[in-house]
């Protein structure tokens, strides 16, 4: 069980975008929810889940009726291509989350993204953002480009970049930080 994507690329570069063609696919065919839980709950088995199932050791449809359930996710954003999926649930293998993140005292692109290497290397199956300092949407940008599992984040802590004061914070500055993550790619 490997999750550390491909090897050697550049990093200037990028993953090659594996889900692209799967994306373009439903694309195409006009559909307007990309979730693996609206696939699953039409009864869809979706390549992602074939994946999930291969790297998992089970039926695709074992992984899709555990996710029509609600008992297995497999965050898997359209924005973000470069991702290997990976499924979450009770009935998987138990995955591990590694946190990385700028902050006001460090925050450079190749730091970063430097970091979400190395933990992904060393066994991470997803990675946490959690930047709190500038530039955050530059260096999650960079690091979802080179990143095969999926990227999370902490929306506040962007949106609160984008204000003065912590009580300068409304509820559109959330909303749309949130909005700029999805259209990003971050995957949870």
């Amino acid at each position: 069980y490997d999750t550390s994507g491909p090897a050697g690329h550049d990093v200037a570069q990028g993953l090659p975008r594996l889900r692209q063609p799967w994306i373009d696919q439903r694309i195409a065919r006009g559909d307007d929810n990309f979730s693996q839980l609206h696939y699953a709950r039409r009864g869809e088995i979706t390549e992602e889940m074939y994946f999930v199932a291969l790297r998992e050791g089970f039926p695709p449809e074992f992984v899709r009726d555990e996710v029509a359930r609600g008992r297995a996710i497999i965050p898997a954003n359209i924005n973000h291509a470069e991702l290997e999926p990976v499924i979450l649930g009770r009935n998987f293998l138990v995955k591990i989350n590694a946190n990385i993140g700028n902050s006001a005292v460090t925050s450079s692109v190749a730091d970063e993204v430097d970091k979400m290497v190395w933990a992904i290397r060393w066994g991470a199956d997803t990675v946490m953002d959690l930047s709190t300092g500038r530039n955050i949407h530059n260096i999650r940008d960079w690091i979802i480009r080179n990143a095969p599992v999926p990227i999370g984040t902490v929306p506040i802590y962007q949106a609160l970049e984008k204000v003065e004061r912590p009580e300068d914070l409304t509820w559109e500055i959330f909303r749309d930080t949130i909005v700029e993550q999805c259209e990003q790619g971050v995957d949870y």
